[in-house]
């Protein structure tokens, strides 16, 4: 175990953290996932489902483990390949959809021979936040122009913004606001940052404006739901939204300071998205307020980590990188929660590293692995000069006595032959 801990490299406190995360989310998932026990073997036996999710998470760490020994810089040139493999990954999605707990499921696909469903926008956030990084920290000899970064940046995020917004427009609003964050951070020019911003805002209203013409098309079908849950979340018009909101904030009162305690969740019999979605309704439920800030205090913990790494990162990519994977991570985290106590609509943002899933906890630790990728590289670079300054000193402390016995040698070396003649005798006679 200490070899092993000894061969993790990059911040520790980031590796800390996740850990923490990931070692708290079997309680609530064992808990929470009773009334999945029921509904799909009638038992009640949530065993299966902590054994499923112990795996996820071992091959979610064993990801970490195995991308962040790979040089950061390497995921540069990968970016640019693999955004057209993501385009044709979301265009296959939407075509062959899978349906999931009777969710409209065009934001999954099965993977083939091994039966795990996958969601292809997580996947293509994570390319599209590289791509932009790799953009915004190219060398360039002359300044920025609207017109070359439009056909190089902007033209490929919207083509994957196009892809992703008829099944989930909340995962497209926060990797388009993620993005407006990351070009901003790159000094991208503010000017042409709000011609974008009004450019996404006339994009969408061409977009609901060709659903409502086209109400019965299968690829406009969420757009009703978008705006049910926006009517629903502004005025008390009871559907099915607002029964799961209504059963979180009791979920919630119930839990008071210290909460009902590990597992006597009641409200995780009604709530339909109870091991996802609304965890942490029920981790507030069974742990009290305590507890719910105690997991809001990790996920800021992380992000004041990801500050840190992003402040450290010897490169401008670097720096990017850690904040465009890792900034929306935490932001997912905070939108969760904001759902399950009603400051937002129902959005279906999972909680990260907690709420049960397969490729959602994959994705989350692969780009976990990039982030410890970079501020490894910089670990490295320190230890390389660490290392370097021993064996500069080991070398003068060589040569210093080196010259000392030289100095030693030449006063005691004297030219005058203080030895007797030996013909001495022969001479005098």
């Amino acid at each position: 175990m200490k070899q092993l801990v000894n061969s993790l490299k990059g911040d520790k406190g980031i590796w800390s953290f996740v850990a923490l995360l990931a070692l708290f989310s079997f309680m609530p998932v064992f808990s929470a996932s009773s009334n999945l026990a029921y509904l799909g073997q009638g038992n009640g036996n949530t065993l299966g489902y902590l054994v499923k999710h112990l795996a996820h998470i071992c091959i979610g760490f064993s990801i970490i483990y195995w991308v962040h020994k790979v040089p950061y810089h390497y995921f540069r040139a990968i970016s640019k390949v693999g955004l057209p493999v993501v385009w044709i990954l979301l265009a296959y999605t939407l075509i062959k959809g899978t349906v999931i707990a009777g969710a409209n499921a065009s934001r999954w696909i099965q993977v083939p021979f091994i039966g795990i469903t996958f969601q292809t926008s997580t996947l293509a956030s994570m390319v599209l936040f590289i791509f932009v990084a790799r953009y915004l920290s190219k060398t360039r000899e002359e300044p920025v122009t609207f017109k070359s970064s439009l056909w190089e940046l902007w033209v490929p995020v919207f083509i994957t913004l196009m892809f992703i917004l008829p099944a989930n427009f909340s995962t497209t609003a926060l990797i388009f606001s993620m993005i407006l964050m990351l070009t901003f951070i790159g000094k991208y020019p503010l000017k042409y940052i709000a011609v974008i911003i009004g450019s996404g805002i006339v994009f969408l209203a061409f977009f609901i404006l060709v659903a409502k013409a086209f109400p019965d098309s299968r690829f406009f079908s969420r757009v009703g739901t978008w705006g049910n849950r926006i009517e629903n979340f502004t005025t008390d018009k009871p559907d099915e939204d607002d029964y799961q909101i209504e059963k979180a904030k009791i979920a919630i009162a119930s839990g008071k300071i210290y909460g009902l305690g590990p597992g006597k969740s009641v409200q995780k019999n009604f709530l339909p998205q109870s091991s996802s979605d609304f965890i942490y309704a029920i981790i507030v439920e069974e742990y009290g307020l305590l507890g719910g800030l105690g997991v809001l205090s990790l996920y800021l913990l992380l992000l004041f980590r990801f500050v840190i790494a992003s402040h450290k990162a010897n490169t401008l990519f670097g720096k990017l990188v850690v904040i465009g994977l890792g900034f929306p991570m935490i932001f997912q985290a905070m939108i969760n929660m904001a759902v399950a106590v009603e400051l937002l609509p129902v959005t279906g943002q999972t909680l990260p590293l907690i709420s049960s899933g397969g490729s959602s906890i994959w994705m989350t630790c692969f780009a976990l692995g990039i982030i410890i990728s970079v501020t490894k590289k910089e670990e490295e670079i320190a230890q390389e000069l660490k290392d370097a300054a021993k064996r500069e000193e080991a070398l003068q402390k060589l040569i210093d006595r080196e010259l000392e016995e030289e100095v030693v040698i030449e006063g005691d070396y004297s030219i005058e032959d203080k030895a007797t003649n030996p013909m001495h005798a022969v001479l005098n006679k």
